[in-house]
């Protein structure tokens, strides 16, 4: 006749699972009673033992529900900074009303009559542990097998189930030792220098954008960066931009997961910010002969160009862990993208709500971010606060806007938002200085830097960010400075007059813009 069957406790939010002592094939559970009954005796006769396995143990560990329930009694006296002793136990047990449960004050003197001290205590609790995950993972396949062999399960579903409870199990018995702090020491200075010998004496990688990057010294490795604005003030356009400065101009691989627009939308995005040609012309393929030439020569820049796009509906943040994983381990990308943080899912985790969900999101990006140690960057929603209220300072987003969880603010290290003064229709600030064209990305939280406001240009056209002393105009436009003065175009150089005159040469004099050339394979 088997054992009876093991009782697990639960928390507010975890079902009771039942464990039977021997499975179909006759195996009995992982388990070491006499290891546990070790444990809680040294628990009993010595007052240092708890702080060496606490990070290890909790009632749930021990197999035998007996135990558990001593356990449970000397952890709560330890966190009331009691002592700890045979006696003490019983009447702790006692007024939680489980003694007898527990075996009985005969059952805790057994127990405590059989050790005489603590040696080997750490060993035995390590084993008590294994003991325990091994019986999760039995637990988890059985629940695998079972939802496999119901054909009402969507696979998939059951996959993202299945892979959030792993990823549970993995983070839950994640033990990481202390370290000395000398080789955290020759790791800093190493950055140190590295940083050294950078231009600008940047640490972390550039955004592309001179003074943001002299605010951060870069988006550092482990920090998880949050840029956030209401619709249509161009979140997707400045992670565009970025995109270009880092991968296209620099070569530094990059990630970007697109919850909102496909492959073929995002390049074509891109291609506009690169090849400063308009969306409408791009779509439609009207396009005079000079721009057929602009696109031919500056599309070469894509090509080869270190950049994964992965346009994945409803993202869970388990299937980003598993894909971000690969793109560093193989592609060695060092920066990861998400457009936008609320399309993501928590699918196979335990959450109650929208607010929970997005809390868990948040978490979970944080945490992706330290074990790549790359910058993790997501965009994220504004609620409509910003809307209601009035005015062009009013306008301005502040970090109580973030949209459905405060938990957002907490996880990140950075938290960014873009705000645009034209789109409310303030045409000129309260000094009168013309605001038509210009952007501020405010960095409202830098857990380890400085705050402040960034003046930058945006081309809605191009779909493109520029620092606001960029001097170089584009296409029909007239530059204007921090002062709401305007800057006069710089001369042009020969070789930029001669490639004018070229182009200029190719379009017939009856029409200006020239038809559209024979169709034919474009070149993306």
């Amino acid at each position: 006749m088997s054992e009876p069957t093991s009782k697990r406790r639960s928390t507010s939010r975890t079902k009771v699972i039942e464990v039977p002592s021997v499975d179909s094939y006759g195996h009995k559970q992982p388990q070491n009673l006499e290891m546990e009954t070790a444990v809680l005796g040294a628990l009993m006769v010595d007052q240092d033992a708890f702080s060496q396995v606490s990070d290890l143990l909790r009632p749930e560990t021990f197999y035998d529900h007996r135990n558990q329930l001593i356990f449970q009694a000397v952890q709560s006296l330890n966190l009331d900074q009691k002592p700890v002793d045979i006696m003490t136990v019983i009447d702790r047990l006692e007024s939680l009303g489980t003694l007898e449960e527990a075996g009985g004050a005969t059952y805790v003197m057994q127990i405590n009559s059989q050790i005489s001290g603590s040696a080997h205590l750490e060993y035995h609790a390590k084993v008590i542990a294994q003991k325990f995950l091994a019986r999760q993972l039995i637990t988890l396949s059985s629940f695998i097998q079972t939802q496999a062999f119901d054909t009402t399960i969507d696979v998939a579903d059951l996959m993202q189930e299945v892979e959030g409870r792993l990823f549970s199990l993995s983070q839950n018995n994640l033990q990481k030792a202390y370290t000395q702090i000398n080789p955290i020491i020759a790791e800093v200075y190493e950055s140190l220098r590295k940083a050294a010998s950078m231009e600008g004496g940047m640490s972390g990688l550039p955004s592309g954008f001179e003074k943001l990057d002299k605010m951060t010294n870069g988006w550092q490795n482990s920090d998880l960066i949050i840029i956030a604005a209401r619709p249509a003030m161009g979140k997707t356009a400045f992670v565009i931009s970025m995109v270009r400065n880092m991968a296209v101009d620099r070569k530094l691989p990059v990630a970007l997961f697109s919850l909102e627009m496909s492959n073929q939308q995002l390049v074509q995005r891109l291609i506009v910010n690169v090849c400063e040609i308009e969306g409408e012309k791009l779509r439609s393929g009207q396009l005079a002969p000079y721009e057929w030439t602009q696109l031919d020569s500056r599309l070469r820049l894509l090509e080869d160009a270190p950049i994964y796009v992965d346009d994945t509906q409803q993202l869970s943040v388990f299937e980003l862990r598993t894909k971000a994983r690969r793109m560093v381990r193989e592609q060695g990308v060092r920066c990861i993208m998400i457009d936008y943080l609320q399309l993501m899912t928590a699918s196979g985790m335990n959450v109650n709500s929208r607010q929970e969900e997005v809390a868990a999101i948040s978490r979970s990006l944080k945490a992706l971010a330290k074990e790549l140690n790359i910058p993790v960057i997501a965009l994220s929603q504004l609620n409509r606060g910003v809307e209601g209220r009035e005015g062009l300072e009013g306008k301005r987003p502040v970090l109580s806007d973030l949209r459905e969880s405060g938990s957002i603010e907490q996880d990140a290290d950075i938290v960014c938002f873009i705000h645009r003064p034209e789109y409310y229709g303030f045409k000129k600030d309260d000094h009168g200085n013309d605001l038509t064209g210009l952007a501020e990305f405010i960095v409202a939280k830098h857990r380890n830097g400085q705050v402040g406001d960034i003046r930058l240009r945006f081309k809605s056209r191009f779909a493109r960010f520029l620092d606001a002393d960029n001097r170089v105009p584009l296409p029909g436009e007239s530059l204007v400075s921090d002062n709401g003065g305007q800057f006069s175009s710089p001369p042009m150089t020969d070789e930029e007059r001669q490639q004018t005159e070229q182009l200029a040469a190719q379009l017939p004099v009856s029409d200006p813009l020239g038809p559209a050339p024979e169709p034919g394979p474009t070149p993306f």
